[in-house]
């Protein structure tokens, strides 16, 4: 009898040690986390993730969170153009700067944007006499989850748009297109699916940042509280049950956000290579 031979040698070991440290560190968990809310019972459940305090959180984690990425979203392709197609000096620099949020601890990230926002900060006095603050409100979150979700736009963006052939942008360019048609036709349709996985990875990182938020945030009850500082009090009052109800939704409405955007970043692949919607 032939054996049939793997066109991967050792896949099949590779496949179960890559399967159990999957449901070792991902899936396990994550059953844990669902199993509590599931005993809790259906009007315990509700009452847990629909008071008002607990709407205004959701509110305010999603909300500011897309809105960041948005934000992300434009700058981060503007930096990343910077840095691949504009000759300036000290580019290296600013290639560093752009990763200074992943190497600062979340929470040294949260005290120096309030230092700086705070009202006698330096940028915060700046707004402060024109009337805006943004330390202790909303806005200080919206700029903290800002501050922390740019680098994965740019990071993603950046090696996609340093291999885009310019042969396609040069002949529009000879056929009468202006800079921003030549953008929006050819360039913008074959980094598209990196920005949207930008978009995902920064809106991902603000629905779930904590320490660098609760030293810029008011963290006021409806006002300017995220989900993580929510979970963190319910957790505080041995509120187990309440703080899993309120994760487990999270985790179902952020997983829901990310497949949606998984989703059309293949739909965009498809589309741009020709291999129907």
């Amino acid at each position: 009898m032939a054996v049939r031979r793997q066109a991967i040698p050792g896949f099949g070991l590779t496949l179960g040690y890559s399967m159990f440290y999957l449901c070792l560190i991902v899936l396990i968990p994550l059953a844990a986390l669902f199993a509590r809310p599931v005993n809790m019972g259906g009007a315990a459940f509700w009452a847990a993730i629909a008071s008002p305090r607990t709407i205004a959180a959701f509110r305010i984690s999603f909300g500011l969170a897309l809105l960041a990425a948005f934000i992300n979203a434009f700058f981060g392709l503007i930096v990343a153009w910077v840095l691949v197609r504009v000759p300036i000096p000290g580019k290296r620099l600013i290639d560093a700067i752009v990763d200074l949020p992943f190497a600062l601890p979340t929470a040294v990230a949260g005290i120096a944007l309030a230092t700086l926002y705070s009202p006698s900060g330096w940028i915060g006095r700046i707004l402060g006499t024109v009337g805006i603050q943004v330390a202790y409100t909303p806005v200080g979150i919206l700029v903290a989850m800002v501050f922390i979700g740019l680098p994965f736009v740019v990071r993603t963006v950046q090696p996609v748009l340093d291999d885009v052939e310019r042969d396609q942008e040069e002949a529009a360019a000879t056929l009468g297109a202006g800079p921003f048609s030549i953008f929006a036709r050819v360039t913008l349709p074959a980094i598209g699916p990196a920005l949207l996985s930008g978009f995902a990875l920064a809106f991902a990182r603000g629905v779930g940042e904590y320490g660098s938020i609760i030293f810029i945030a008011g963290n006021l009850p409806g006002q300017s509280e995220v989900l993580p500082l929510l979970i963190i009090v319910k957790l505080q009052q041995f509120d187990y049950a309440g703080a899993s109800a309120i994760a487990a939704v999270m985790l179902a409405i952020s997983f829901l956000v990310l497949i949606t955007l998984n989703s059309l970043e293949r739909w965009q692949q498809r589309r741009r290579f020709g291999l129907g919607a």
